[in-house]
This record gives C-alpha cells, sequence and structure tokens, in this order.
C-alpha cells in the first residue's frame, strides 16, 4: 500500500522522466543511425546523454520543487519531497532512458558487430514498447485509459525520434560525413 501511495504520489515525475529520457536517448541513437554513426560511439554519446541530461533534469526537478516548497511553507497540506521528485525524475530518466542504447551496449560487449541497420529496429523496438509501457502505467495510474495514454505516448515518442534520425541523416548528407 505504501509503494501505491509514493507511486501515485510521484507519478508525473516518473512520467515526465521516463519520457524525456527515453525520448532525448533515442533522439541521439537515431540522429547518430541516421549519420552511420558506429555502435560505440552511439554507446558513448547514449551514455553521456543519460547522464548529463538525466542529472540537469533531476536537479532541475529539485529546484523547481525546492522553489514551489518554499513558496507553499504556510500550506499545512503535506507536500511531496524535493529531493524525491529530484531523484525520481533523475532515476526514470537514467533507467528507462537506458532501453534505447540496450543494442549497441550488447554489440559493443560482445563484439558481434551486427549491421547498424539491425541495431536500429531493435532499438526502435525496444523503444516502442517502453513508449507503450510509460503511457499505460501513467494510464493506470491517473485512472485514465491506459491504452490511450499508451498510443499518445508512443506517437508523441515516434515524432521526436523520426525528427532526430532524419535531422542526423539530412546533416550528414549535407555536411558530407561518411561514417
Amino acid at each position: 500500500m505504501a509503494m501505491k501511495i509514493f507511486f501515485r504520489r510521484y507519478i508525473s515525475e516518473f512520467v515526465y522522466g521516463a519520457v524525456d529520457g527515453t525520448v532525448t536517448t533515442f533522439a541521439v541513437v537515431a540522429a547518430s543511425a541516421g549519420a552511420g554513426i558506429s555502435s560505440a560511439v552511439i554507446l558513448i554519446l547514449g551514455v553521456a546523454n543519460l547522464i548529463a541530461d538525466g542529472f540537469s533534469m533531476g536537479s532541475s526537478a529539485y529546484l523547481a520543487a525546492s522553489a514551489e516548497h518554499e513558496e507553499s511553507a504556510r500550506d499545512t497540506q503535506k507536500r511531496a519531497s524535493p529531493k524525491i521528485i529530484g531523484a525520481v525524475t533523475f532515476l526514470a530518466f537514467v533507467v528507462v532512458g537506458s532501453v534505447p542504447v540496450l543494442p549497441y551496449l550488447v554489440d559493443v560487449i560482445a563484439s558481434s558487430k551486427v549491421p547498424g541497420t539491425t541495431l536500429f529496429y531493435v532499438s526502435s523496438a525496444l523503444t516502442a514498447v517502453t513508449f507503450l509501457a510509460i503511457g499505460f502505467t501513467k494510464g493506470k495510474v491517473g485512472k485514465q485509459s491506459p491504452w490511450r495514454e499508451a498510443i499518445i505516448t508512443l506517437l508523441l515518442g515516434a515524432v521526436a525520434a523520426g525528427l532526430a534520425y532524419f535531422a542526423g541523416d539530412i546533416l550528414a548528407a549535407w555536411l558530407g560525413v561518411r561514417l
């Protein structure tokens, strides 16, 4: 029961961190794949994004909640902890956001040299399932239609990913980058 209350209280931070982590990490993967970059470089860029952007989001969530908490200090209602808000945002970003780079991690560790297009398709499928799971969870916790929320989250994530992929592809062609 305590976990259910905790999750309800921090669902917005979880969704915010998880969606942004997945979108931005997959955007890095998609743009890099569009430019034809190697698995090792995609992994490095993806992990760097997870750490830097995840920390930025978590600390920003903490600072925003802290400011709001100070503003409403006279309010007798029990407020969510700014530290927990920041931690939930950061952890959701890093843990859920790591899904798009998992195929590249396996490829690098196993030295398997799987074709880049195959890795990108696997990453895309895993990312799609992740978006569906985030949206479904949001719908369940928020007492909305889980499948509707899952589809909306998937569509928004797909648009962001498509924009990143084509930006990488177009910029690589325009700049004459051949990797």
